[in-house]
C-alpha cells in the first residue's frame, strides 16, 4: 500500500507553533475511527484549508512516497520536536498497521521527538505491540479515545498515552474513572501556548489522558458520540 505523505518544515498552525508537522493520505485512516469520513465523518481535518492540502496528499498530487518521507525525518535536526500527520493516521490499511513500516518511521525518529496519534484499534491484530514498540522506541504514538469511557479502556492496556475527544462544554481539568483528564492548552480561551511550547503530547510515559474539547464545523458530530459513552 502506498503512504503517500507531506511534509510541512516550519507549520503555519497556530495551535501546532512553528515545528514540522506532517500530512499522510486518508487511505491510511481506520474503518474504526467513528470520525472518519465513511462514517459520516466530523473529522477537523475534513474542514477549512486542511480538507484541501489533505485531499491533494491523498490524491498524490502532493507530498512525497513513504522512502521519501522517511528520509527527510531521519535528516531532521537531532533534539527536532515535530507532529506526524496533522492528517491521516499510521502505516496501515484502516484495519492493521504495517508494523515494518512503522519500525522504519521509529528508526528515522531517532534522535528527534515525534509524536502523533492513532485510532487503530490497539486489540486487533499486532497493533497494540506495535504502538507499544514505538512508543519504547522513542516515537509517541497517543492512542485517540472518542469520548471519557473509551479513553479509560485505552488507558487500561498501558500501550501507549491516552488522549481523547470530549463534549464542546467540558473544559479544564477533571478526573474520571482514577485517571486525570488534562485539557490541551492550545484549547484554552486566554491562553497562548502551542505544541512547540507544551511537548506534553510528546511525553510517551504520561499518566495523565489530555482532551480536546469539540470544535469547529464537526463539534455537533463529537458531541453527539460523547453521548453515546
Amino acid at each position: 500500500m502506498k503512504y503517500q505523505s507531506h511534509l510541512t518544515l516550519v507549520s503555519k498552525n497556530k495551535k501546532v507553533g512553528p515545528i514540522p508537522v506532517s500530512t499522510t493520505t486518508a487511505d491510511t485512516c481506520p474503518v474504526d475511527c467513528p470520525f472518519n469520513h465513511a462514517n459520516n465523518g466530523g473529522c477537523y481535518a475534513e474542514f477549512g484549508p486542511l480538507a484541501l492540502h489533505w485531499r491533494m496528499v491523498t490524491m498524490e498530487t502532493r507530498g512525497m512516497n513513504f522512502d521519501e518521507f522517511v528520509k527527510d525525518i531521519n535528516d531532521l535536526p537531532a533534539g527536532q520536536l515535530w507532529r506526524h500527520n496533522q492528517a491521516g493516521d499510521l502505516p496501515g490499511d484502516g484495519v492493521k498497521l504495517d508494523r515494518d513500516a512503522c519500525k522504519k518511521l521509529t528508526k528515522a525518529n531517532t534522535g528527534k521527538r515525534g509524536f502523533t496519534y492513532t485510532h487503530y484499534n490497539p486489540n486487533k491484530a499486532t497493533n497494540g505491540a506495535t504502538i507499544q514498540a514505538m512508543n519504547k522506541n522513542g516515537f509517541t504514538v497517543n492512542l485517540s479515545g472518542n469520548n471519557v469511557q473509551h479513553a479509560l479502556k485505552l488507558a487500561k492496556l498501558d500501550v501507549g498515552p491516552v488522549v481523547t475527544v470530549t463534549n464542546s462544554e467540558i473544559n479544564g481539568t477533571f478526573k474520571a474513572g482514577g485517571k486525570k483528564f488534562v485539557q490541551c492548552p492550545a484549547t484554552m480561551e486566554n491562553v497562548k501556548i502551542d505544541c512547540a511550547q507544551c511537548k506534553l503530547c510528546a511525553v510517551p510515559t504520561r499518566k495523565s489522558i489530555v482532551y480536546f474539547p469539540a470544535h469547529g464545523t464537526g463539534k455537533r458530530y463529537v458531541n453527539e458520540q460523547n453521548k453515546k459513552g
